[in-house]
């Protein structure tokens, strides 16, 4: 786990395994037994430990979560590319894909935030454009403890500026995500990224290294000692002894990367003929890219000189060059007889391009330095043969001995209670974090930061692409597959809402460690409630991200399964975003409402925790929901339609309030409780006058007219047994400055 690689390659493989150096590689007991017995016949030396520790790591082999992805649902006919590649791709007509994938850098945003966040977002742009597709969007979805601390403060501005620094540099518009704060995250934040592409279908690339004799060439910056053995570190259990190794996260440059893209894109969109695979190197390096692309070709070798890789310091070993996770660096199988042509793009845009090896006729991995091999293994034992665990999975005793009673909100003033719930972190508007990144460089950004999905444009075409980010981990610590289920579920419903079609998902899977029978519980369960619900909505999970180990001296964040979610709006007139657009409009809220509470912002709120067994939820009813306001918004009746989530429906009637500033007059049969409970399937509409009869026909009894959007700065919305009474301006205030005051 430390920065052993400073050490050179002198240990003697007998020290190696007298010692068990390799433990603090990552590598278990048995893991070393298995590569000395089974797969070598021989001690391992340094360099080839390495390799394992890099290759095995969770992060890379996902050793303990195999048997739980097998489990999601990845078919669909609109799926190209699914689960294997550097990301997924879906036919969005024309002959043209989307491409996109999520990535996690939870450990090392939390050890040193700003290149932490910078460089979680150069990797998984690198993921995309390896695919041959051209980034257009990105979106982070962050979870932080609440900031009580100026260190906590100072992580959460330097994640953010990380973000931004990167994106707006590479000149990828940051669209949209979510962040949420909570104590389960105060030590352990997670800093998910998610990139979107384009491109046509008849350009895709993909990670191999096939036919005896062909090319390995590097491309990007030179490598150097950071970031060497992230993989592992990534993988590993954090706790306060590792909030020091900074030597373990990377350094970003979002100039060069912007060279090595379109160089990149050139290359698969122009020299497509030379190119056989393109692959990024991302977590563990130049041996996980390399070996991956190997192995994927099948019955095929690869031999690579390290004295050919271009160094960005001196003496480097064969351990860390090969461990180093250097941003900015690609790799690529070219053609042989192609070279030249390739290296002479690269050459035009000023990015080092080094052919360092080629493609041989057996099944091994040989590295050579200084003349010598210093290491010989078979490429399928790295790459595809990596052991797989079968974890024991225990119902947590919270979940088991949970209350089936709901949590009864304390209300003495239904206006001071809703003023409050504005002013919860998770609720507030984020503005203050999101307006410093660019959301509208490419300007093809049709609706910005701030609405329950960011649209993009597809250019030359009469359609968009709607995507977001969601979870909530609150609802899977109480039941995680439930609340994998309502993860998919609102994610799909911010994509209805915005006119769209949901196409599929990525995720990252935040979780504890597998090897604790009841944080394997959750993953599993979470998964499968997740592979469901994707099931119902024909959203293929196409790609994704494996996170555990995610805690901070042996306790757990909450399991955190992010939904990144894209859908296809056909006819850029569809295009709904969630603030109310004209005083007259008939406001309805769609689906019905109970007293769920267990797990909402309110119990949260007033009792600093969340506890009890989650309330119920139904995907039948939920895809009837959704299925309504998409037959409504292809009808041209709504002119606004928002999610039901956190705070229940008065937040959501407020959020749709404040963009215009319009007010409201509402009245409901629901009491004052219900209008904070966060019953799922919920959506609140707006529909104009004439359009009022249309809509009632479509909606029948699945929907409640609740009353008018005024032209006055007033929201006024009673109920069976109270009511709210507040300026919109000053519901406003409130909820645009409670983060930007607890952040000072």
């Amino acid at each position: 786990m430390s920065n052993v690689g400073v050490q050179t390659t002198e240990i003697s493989p007998a020290t190696i395994e007298s010692q068990k150096l390799y433990q603090s590689l990552g590598l278990s007991d048995d893991e070393y037994q298995l590569i000395k017995n089974e797969v070598l016949g021989r001690l391992p030396n340094y360099t080839e430990v390495g390799l394992f520790s890099g290759m095995w790591s969770e992060h890379c082999s996902y050793k303990n979560s195999k048997p739980v992805l097998k489990k999601f649902f990845s078919k669909g006919k609109r799926v190209v590319k699914g689960p294997g590649e550097g990301a997924g791709i879906i036919d969005i007509g024309n002959g043209q894909g989307v491409v996109f994938k999520a990535e996690s850098h939870n450990h090392p945003s939390a050890v040193e935030p700003f290149q932490g966040a910078t460089t979680g977002v150069g990797g998984i742009l690198r993921d995309i454009f390896s695919m041959g597709a051209r980034p257009i969007a990105s979106l982070d979805s962050l979870r932080f403890g609440t900031p009580r601390t100026a260190a906590d403060r100072y992580l959460i501005s330097q994640v953010v500026a990380g973000i931004a620094a990167y994106g707006n540099c590479i000149g990828v518009p940051t669209v949209g995500g979510d962040i949420a704060f909570d104590d389960a995250y105060s030590q352990n934040p997670l800093v998910n990224v998610m990139c979107v592409g384009l491109m046509d279908l008849d350009k895709i690339q993909v990670g191999a290294a096939a036919g005896v004799g062909n090319s390995i060439i590097y491309v990007g910056a030179k490598t150097g000692r950071d970031g060497i053995n992230g993989a592992s570190f990534a993988s590993a259990q954090f706790d306060s002894e590792h909030e020091s190794q900074r030597s373990a996260v990377q350094v970003g440059d979002p100039f060069t990367e912007k060279l090595v893209m379109e160089a990149c894109l050139e290359i698969s969109t122009n020299h497509a003929d030379a190119l056989i695979g393109m692959q990024d190197m991302g977590a563990a390096g130049l041996v996980s890219s390399s070996a991956e692309m190997g192995s994927k070709a099948g019955g095929n070798g690869m031999i690579l000189d390290l004295d050919l890789v271009p160094q960005r310091e001196a003496d480097m070993t064969p351990f860390e060059m090969m461990l180093s996770e250097s941003q900015e660096r690609m790799l690529l199988c070219v053609k042989n007889g192609y070279e030249e042509e390739v290296l002479a793009v690269f050459a035009e845009y000023g990015v080092e391009a080094v052919n360092i090896g080629h493609v041989t006729d057996n099944d091994h991995y040989q590295l050579i330095h200084h003349g010598e091999i210093v290491a010989d293994v078979p490429v399928d034992a790295l790459a595809s043969q990596a052991p797989v665990y079968h974890r024991e999975s225990k119902i947590p005793a919270r979940i088991e001995q949970a209350s089936a009673t709901q949590f009864v909100p304390d209300i003495s003033s239904a206006t001071e209670v809703l003023q409050q719930m504005l002013a919860q972190l998770t609720i507030a508007s984020k503005e203050s974090l999101y307006e410093t990144y660019d959301s509208q460089v490419q300007t093809n950004t049709l609706v910005k930061p701030g609405s329950d999905a960011a649209v993009i444009r597809v250019r030359h075409h009469d359609k968009a692409l709607a995507m977001t980010t969601d979870v909530n981990g609150r609802y899977l610590y109480l039941n995680p597959r439930v609340g994998g289920q309502m993860a998919v579920a609102e994610a799909a419903r911010n994509i209805v809402a915005s006119g769209a079609l949901p196409l599929g998902i990525t995720d990252c899977l935040n979780f504890g460690n597998p090897e604790k029978p009841e944080q394997f519980y959750e993953l599993d369960q979470a998964v499968q409630g997740m592979s469901e619900a994707c099931e119902m909505f024909e959203t293929a999970v196409i790609s994704g991200n494996v996170s555990l180990h995610n805690e901070f001296n042996d306790v757990p964040i909450y399991p955190t399964p992010m939904v990144g979610m894209v859908g296809l709006i056909q006819g850029l007139k569809h295009i709904t975003t969630q603030d109310f657009k004209q005083a007259g409009d008939f406001v309805y809220v769609i689906g019905q409402t109970y007293n769920d509470f267990n797990g909402s912002e309110i119990q949260k709120m007033q009792t600093g925790k969340v506890s009890g067994q989650l309330f119920d939820f139904d995907l039948d009813n939920e895809l009837k929901m959704q299925n309504l306001v998409t037959q409504a918004i292809q009808n041209d009746l709504l002119n606004s339609a928002h999610d039901v989530s956190e705070g229940g429906l008065i937040v959501a009637i407020a959020e749709a309030t404040f963009k215009n500033q319009l007010g409201v007059n509402l009245t409901s049969e629901l009491t004052v409780r219900q209008f904070f409970a966060e019953t799922q399937s919920r959506f609140v509409v707006s529909v104009s006058p004439e359009n009022k009869v249309a809509f009632e026909q479509l909606v029948g009894d699945d929907a409640t007219r609740l009353g008018q959007v005024t032209d006055d700065d007033h929201l006024h919305v009673t109920a069976q047994d109270g009511a709210f009474d507040l300026a919109v301006s000053q519901a406003l205030n409130i909820w645009k400055g409670a983060l930007p005051c607890s952040l000072k």
